[in-house]
Protein backbone atom coordinates (compact mmCIF):
# COMPACT_ATOMS: atom_id res chain seq x y z
CA UNK A 1 0.00 0.00 0.00
CA UNK A 2 1.48 3.35 -1.03
CA UNK A 3 2.45 5.65 1.80
CA UNK A 4 0.53 8.62 0.37
CA UNK A 5 -2.65 6.53 0.26
CA UNK A 6 -2.24 5.63 3.93
CA UNK A 7 -1.87 9.34 4.72
CA UNK A 8 -5.09 10.08 2.84
CA UNK A 9 -6.99 7.34 4.62
CA UNK A 10 -5.85 8.54 8.05
CA UNK A 11 -6.60 12.17 7.12
CA UNK A 12 -10.20 11.22 6.32
CA UNK A 13 -10.62 9.24 9.54
CA UNK A 14 -8.96 11.91 11.69
CA UNK A 15 -10.97 14.75 10.11
CA UNK A 16 -14.36 13.06 10.46
CA UNK A 17 -13.47 11.91 13.98
CA UNK A 18 -12.52 15.45 15.07
CA UNK A 19 -15.63 17.12 13.68
CA UNK A 20 -18.02 14.32 14.62
CA UNK A 21 -20.20 14.56 11.50
CA UNK A 22 -19.44 16.05 8.10
CA UNK A 23 -21.25 16.22 4.79
CA UNK A 24 -19.42 15.48 1.56
CA UNK A 25 -19.32 19.19 0.81
CA UNK A 26 -17.73 19.93 4.19
CA UNK A 27 -15.20 17.13 3.74
CA UNK A 28 -14.28 18.48 0.30
CA UNK A 29 -13.87 22.01 1.65
CA UNK A 30 -11.48 20.80 4.35
CA UNK A 31 -9.72 18.53 1.86
CA UNK A 32 -9.03 21.34 -0.57
CA UNK A 33 -7.41 23.40 2.20
CA UNK A 34 -5.31 20.50 3.48
CA UNK A 35 -1.83 19.35 2.37
CA UNK A 36 -3.53 16.18 1.08
CA UNK A 37 -5.56 17.96 -1.59
CA UNK A 38 -4.59 19.56 -4.88
CA UNK A 39 -7.25 22.28 -4.73
CA UNK A 40 -9.96 19.99 -6.07
CA UNK A 41 -12.67 18.05 -4.21
CA UNK A 42 -12.45 14.27 -3.79
CA UNK A 43 -14.26 12.60 -6.71
CA UNK A 44 -17.29 10.58 -5.52
CA UNK A 45 -15.90 7.30 -6.86
CA UNK A 46 -12.52 7.95 -5.23
CA UNK A 47 -14.17 8.74 -1.89
CA UNK A 48 -16.13 5.48 -2.12
CA UNK A 49 -12.90 3.52 -2.68
CA UNK A 50 -11.21 5.34 0.20
CA UNK A 51 -14.04 4.35 2.55
CA UNK A 52 -13.81 0.71 1.48
CA UNK A 53 -10.02 0.69 1.88
CA UNK A 54 -10.28 2.26 5.35
CA UNK A 55 -12.73 -0.43 6.37
CA UNK A 56 -10.58 -3.25 4.98
CA UNK A 57 -7.21 -2.04 6.25
CA UNK A 58 -8.05 -0.34 9.54
CA UNK A 59 -11.42 -1.94 10.38
CA UNK A 60 -12.97 1.51 10.80
CA UNK A 61 -16.51 1.99 9.48
CA UNK A 62 -17.43 5.41 8.05
CA UNK A 63 -21.21 5.55 7.95
CA UNK A 64 -23.66 8.05 6.45
CA UNK A 65 -26.91 9.12 8.15
CA UNK A 66 -30.15 10.26 6.50
CA UNK A 67 -28.96 13.86 6.47
CA UNK A 68 -25.99 12.95 4.29
CA UNK A 69 -23.51 13.37 7.14
CA UNK A 70 -20.57 10.97 7.44
CA UNK A 71 -19.42 9.78 10.86
CA UNK A 72 -17.19 7.15 12.50
CA UNK A 73 -18.95 4.13 13.95
CA UNK A 74 -18.16 4.63 17.63
CA UNK A 75 -19.44 1.14 18.50
CA UNK A 76 -16.68 -0.49 16.47
CA UNK A 77 -14.69 -2.68 18.89
CA UNK A 78 -12.22 -4.18 16.43
CA UNK A 79 -9.19 -2.41 17.86
CA UNK A 80 -9.88 1.02 19.38
CA UNK A 81 -6.32 1.29 20.72
CA UNK A 82 -4.84 0.84 17.26
CA UNK A 83 -7.32 3.35 15.83
CA UNK A 84 -6.38 5.90 18.49
CA UNK A 85 -2.68 5.29 17.91
CA UNK A 86 -3.05 5.86 14.18
CA UNK A 87 -5.02 9.06 14.73
CA UNK A 88 -2.60 10.35 17.37
CA UNK A 89 0.37 9.66 15.11
CA UNK A 90 -1.27 11.49 12.22
CA UNK A 91 -2.40 14.39 14.40
CA UNK A 92 1.13 14.94 15.75
CA UNK A 93 2.65 14.64 12.27
CA UNK A 94 0.14 17.11 10.84
CA UNK A 95 0.66 19.57 13.68
CA UNK A 96 4.41 19.46 13.11
CA UNK A 97 4.00 20.14 9.39
CA UNK A 98 1.43 22.91 9.82
CA UNK A 99 3.38 24.75 12.52
CA UNK A 100 6.66 26.46 11.83
CA UNK A 101 8.54 25.18 14.88
CA UNK A 102 11.88 23.45 14.48
CA UNK A 103 12.34 19.75 15.18
CA UNK A 104 14.47 20.36 18.27
CA UNK A 105 11.47 21.93 20.03
CA UNK A 106 9.57 18.62 20.15
CA UNK A 107 11.21 15.79 22.09
CA UNK A 108 10.03 12.21 21.55
CA UNK A 109 11.21 8.76 22.60
CA UNK A 110 13.22 6.77 20.10
CA UNK A 111 11.86 3.36 19.09
CA UNK A 112 14.67 1.89 16.94
CA UNK A 113 12.94 -1.44 16.27
CA UNK A 114 10.10 0.27 14.40
CA UNK A 115 12.32 1.43 11.56
CA UNK A 116 13.99 -1.64 10.12
CA UNK A 117 12.06 -4.77 10.98
CA UNK A 118 8.52 -3.74 11.92
CA UNK A 119 7.44 -3.18 8.28
CA UNK A 120 8.78 -6.63 7.35
CA UNK A 121 6.90 -8.28 10.21
CA UNK A 122 3.66 -6.43 9.48
CA UNK A 123 3.85 -7.43 5.83
CA UNK A 124 4.46 -11.06 6.81
CA UNK A 125 1.49 -10.99 9.20
CA UNK A 126 -0.75 -9.56 6.50
CA UNK A 127 0.32 -12.25 4.02
CA UNK A 128 0.45 -15.12 6.58
CA UNK A 129 4.03 -15.64 5.47
CA UNK A 130 6.82 -17.20 7.52
CA UNK A 131 9.98 -15.22 8.25
CA UNK A 132 13.56 -16.25 8.98
CA UNK A 133 15.79 -14.20 11.27
CA UNK A 134 18.83 -14.14 13.54
CA UNK A 135 18.40 -13.16 17.17
CA UNK A 136 20.81 -11.78 19.78
CA UNK A 137 18.96 -12.56 23.00
CA UNK A 138 20.19 -10.93 26.20
CA UNK A 139 20.41 -14.30 27.94
CA UNK A 140 22.55 -15.92 25.23
CA UNK A 141 26.23 -15.50 24.51
CA UNK A 142 25.88 -16.33 20.82
CA UNK A 143 23.47 -15.18 18.13
CA UNK A 144 20.79 -17.70 17.17
CA UNK A 145 20.77 -18.15 13.43
CA UNK A 146 18.04 -19.11 10.95
CA UNK A 147 15.02 -19.03 13.25
CA UNK A 148 11.91 -19.84 11.22
CA UNK A 149 8.90 -18.10 12.69
CA UNK A 150 5.14 -17.72 12.13
CA UNK A 151 4.40 -14.09 13.15
CA UNK A 152 0.86 -13.90 14.57
CA UNK A 153 0.80 -10.34 15.93
CA UNK A 154 2.94 -7.52 17.33
CA UNK A 155 2.84 -5.54 20.54
CA UNK A 156 4.62 -2.35 21.63
CA UNK A 157 5.75 -2.12 25.26
CA UNK A 158 8.13 0.42 26.83
CA UNK A 159 9.79 1.69 23.65
CA UNK A 160 10.10 -1.77 22.12
CA UNK A 161 8.16 -3.68 19.51
CA UNK A 162 7.67 -7.40 20.09
CA UNK A 163 6.40 -10.07 17.73
CA UNK A 164 4.45 -13.06 19.03
CA UNK A 165 4.06 -16.27 17.11
CA UNK A 166 5.10 -19.87 16.60
CA UNK A 167 8.70 -21.00 16.31
CA UNK A 168 8.97 -23.76 13.72
CA UNK A 169 11.59 -25.93 15.40
CA UNK A 170 9.98 -26.11 18.83
CA UNK A 171 6.34 -25.66 17.77
CA UNK A 172 5.75 -23.37 20.74
CA UNK A 173 4.62 -19.77 21.13
CA UNK A 174 7.48 -17.30 21.53
CA UNK A 175 7.88 -13.56 21.98
CA UNK A 176 10.83 -11.81 20.33
CA UNK A 177 11.98 -8.19 20.72
CA UNK A 178 12.56 -6.62 17.31
CA UNK A 179 15.51 -4.58 18.57
CA UNK A 180 17.38 -7.84 19.23
CA UNK A 181 16.90 -9.07 15.65
CA UNK A 182 20.06 -8.93 13.58
CA UNK A 183 18.77 -10.02 10.17
CA UNK A 184 15.31 -10.84 8.87
CA UNK A 185 13.69 -11.84 5.61
CA UNK A 186 10.38 -13.39 4.53
CA UNK A 187 10.49 -16.89 3.09
CA UNK A 188 8.20 -18.29 0.45
CA UNK A 189 6.12 -20.37 2.88
CA UNK A 190 2.75 -19.55 4.37
CA UNK A 191 1.24 -20.49 7.72
CA UNK A 192 -2.22 -20.71 9.19
CA UNK A 193 -2.93 -18.90 12.42
CA UNK A 194 -4.62 -21.22 14.99
CA UNK A 195 -8.31 -20.57 15.51
CA UNK A 196 -7.83 -20.40 19.29
CA UNK A 197 -5.13 -17.72 19.03
CA UNK A 198 -6.73 -14.40 20.02
CA UNK A 199 -4.24 -11.49 20.08
CA UNK A 200 -6.72 -9.31 21.98
CA UNK A 201 -6.75 -11.69 24.97
CA UNK A 202 -3.26 -13.22 24.74
CA UNK A 203 -1.81 -10.77 27.27
CA UNK A 204 -4.86 -10.70 29.53
CA UNK A 205 -3.89 -10.53 33.21
CA UNK A 206 -0.31 -9.65 32.25
CA UNK A 207 1.76 -6.52 32.82
CA UNK A 208 4.49 -6.48 30.19
CA UNK A 209 5.25 -9.21 27.67
CA UNK A 210 6.31 -12.20 29.81
CA UNK A 211 3.50 -14.73 29.50
CA UNK A 212 3.12 -17.15 32.38
CA UNK A 213 1.08 -20.29 33.02
CA UNK A 214 0.79 -19.28 36.67
CA UNK A 215 -2.70 -18.65 38.06
CA UNK A 216 -4.27 -15.21 38.10
CA UNK A 217 -3.92 -13.59 41.50
CA UNK A 218 -5.70 -10.72 43.20
CA UNK A 219 -3.09 -7.99 43.56
CA UNK A 220 -3.63 -5.15 46.03
CA UNK A 221 -1.43 -2.09 46.41
CA UNK A 222 -1.69 0.99 48.60
CA UNK A 223 -0.77 4.37 47.14
CA UNK A 224 -0.47 7.95 48.29
CA UNK A 225 -3.26 10.32 47.19
CA UNK A 226 -0.86 12.00 44.77
CA UNK A 227 0.17 8.74 43.08
CA UNK A 228 -3.47 7.65 42.91
CA UNK A 229 -4.14 10.55 40.54
CA UNK A 230 -1.58 9.18 38.10
CA UNK A 231 -3.07 5.68 38.27
CA UNK A 232 -6.54 7.06 37.55
CA UNK A 233 -5.21 8.86 34.49
CA UNK A 234 -3.08 5.93 33.28
CA UNK A 235 -4.02 2.59 34.89
CA UNK A 236 -1.38 -0.10 35.30
CA UNK A 237 -3.83 -2.66 33.92
CA UNK A 238 -7.37 -2.74 32.57
CA UNK A 239 -8.61 -4.70 35.61
CA UNK A 240 -7.81 -1.77 37.92
CA UNK A 241 -10.31 -0.98 40.69
CA UNK A 242 -9.87 1.74 43.33
CA UNK A 243 -10.97 2.14 46.94
CA UNK A 244 -10.52 5.75 48.07
CA UNK A 245 -9.68 6.41 51.73
CA UNK A 246 -8.89 9.62 53.61
CA UNK A 247 -5.09 9.50 53.27
CA UNK A 248 -4.51 6.74 50.72
CA UNK A 249 -6.05 4.62 47.98
CA UNK A 250 -6.06 0.85 47.52
CA UNK A 251 -5.93 -0.42 43.94
CA UNK A 252 -6.93 -3.98 43.09
CA UNK A 253 -5.94 -5.94 39.96
CA UNK A 254 -6.34 -9.44 38.56
CA UNK A 255 -2.83 -10.33 37.38
CA UNK A 256 -0.27 -13.06 36.97
CA UNK A 257 2.97 -12.49 38.87
CA UNK A 258 5.97 -11.83 36.61
CA UNK A 259 9.22 -9.91 36.30
CA UNK A 260 7.68 -6.86 34.65
CA UNK A 261 5.04 -6.45 37.38
CA UNK A 262 7.68 -6.43 40.13
CA UNK A 263 9.79 -3.81 38.38
CA UNK A 264 6.75 -1.74 37.43
CA UNK A 265 5.84 -1.48 41.12
CA UNK A 266 9.43 -0.82 42.21
CA UNK A 267 9.52 2.09 39.80
CA UNK A 268 7.02 4.02 41.93
CA UNK A 269 9.29 3.92 44.99
CA UNK A 270 7.77 4.79 48.35
CA UNK A 271 4.55 6.00 46.69
CA UNK A 272 3.34 2.38 46.39
CA UNK A 273 3.15 -0.47 48.93
CA UNK A 274 2.26 -4.05 47.97
CA UNK A 275 -0.44 -5.47 50.24
CA UNK A 276 -1.26 -8.77 48.51
CA UNK A 277 -0.55 -11.46 47.60
CA UNK A 278 2.25 -12.36 49.97
CA UNK A 279 4.24 -13.95 47.12
CA UNK A 280 4.36 -10.65 45.25
CA UNK A 281 5.31 -8.80 48.42
CA UNK A 282 8.17 -11.28 48.92
CA UNK A 283 9.33 -10.82 45.31
CA UNK A 284 9.43 -7.04 45.74
CA UNK A 285 11.21 -7.29 49.12
CA UNK A 286 13.77 -9.70 47.67
CA UNK A 287 14.57 -7.28 44.85
CA UNK A 288 14.82 -4.39 47.32
CA UNK A 289 17.22 -6.35 49.54
CA UNK A 290 19.46 -7.03 46.55
CA UNK A 291 19.46 -3.34 45.67
CA UNK A 292 20.30 -2.32 49.27
CA UNK A 293 23.15 -4.84 49.45
CA UNK A 294 24.69 -3.36 46.32
CA UNK A 295 24.74 0.13 47.83
CA UNK A 296 25.70 -0.84 51.38
CA UNK A 297 28.89 -2.74 50.44
CA UNK A 298 32.28 -1.14 50.77
CA UNK A 299 34.10 -0.10 47.62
Amino acid sequence: MARDLISRYIWIVDTINRYGKLTREEIDRLWMRSPMGDGNPIPPRTFYHYRRAIEENFHIDILCNRCGEYYINQNDENNPLLTNWLLDSYAVNSAMKDSNISGDRVLVEDVPSAREYLPVVLDAIGNSEKIKFSYAGFNRSRIEEDIVFHPYFVKRYKQRWYMVGLRDRNSDIRTYALDRVRAMKPINETFKMPENMDPATFFDNIVGITVSKAPVRIVKIRTTPQQAKYFRALPIHSSQQEEIHDNYSIFTYHLKLNYELVHELLGYGSQVTVLAPKELKAMVCDELEKMISQYSGKE
